[in-house]
């Protein structure tokens, strides 16, 4: 793609209000969110200007075979829960309306088809329900942030 044709895709997400748009060919790999941090990956870095709502950022892609380790007790521990995950994209809340009380907190326990937060795609309000019983042991989400389809928002301990 060429510097033009990225700048005329970016006005036509912009106004579009798509969210997040996601492109990937074997030439280049375009990510652009609105108000947030776009990267695009390509073979030749080329700086690409930026609209006010959406910043444009470059790189070079480069593929390391060295992932930072964790310490093994912290697997070892998240290794024995069970992850609750995001069905679809959207913005995570922790309870119906900003004057209730969350759905869930740590230390309580949830049965299969309890409500455990409400995701909002698109103005509607989709309330997930856990698909596991057993003990929330951590919330791995901020409240009012995006979450991606199949990310991790809550750990059950099965036991």
């Amino acid at each position: 793609m060429k510097a033009k044709e990225i700048k005329e895709l970016i006005s036509f997400i912009a106004d579009s209000g798509l969210e997040e748009v996601k492109i990937k060919t074997e030439e280049i790999k375009l990510s652009i969110k609105k108000q947030a941090t776009v990267n695009m990956v390509a073979a030749p870095a080329q700086q690409i200007a930026s609209q006010p709502v959406l910043q444009v950022t470059t790189q070079v892609e480069t593929t390391s075979e060295s992932t930072p380790s964790k310490p093994a007790e912290s697997a070892d521990d998240d290794s024995k829960y069970i992850t609750i995950n995001s069905p679809m994209i959207g913005t995570f809340y922790r309870s119906a309306n900003p004057e209730s009380d969350s759905f869930v907190n740590i230390g309580d326990s949830v049965s299969v088809g309890n409500p455990v937060c409400i995701i909002e795609a698109m103005k509607l309000f989709n309330e997930i329900e856990s698909e596991v019983s057993g003990k929330i042991v951590k919330v791995l989400v901020e409240n009012s942030t995006p979450v991606e389809y199949d990310q991790p928002l809550f750990l059950v301990d099965p036991s």
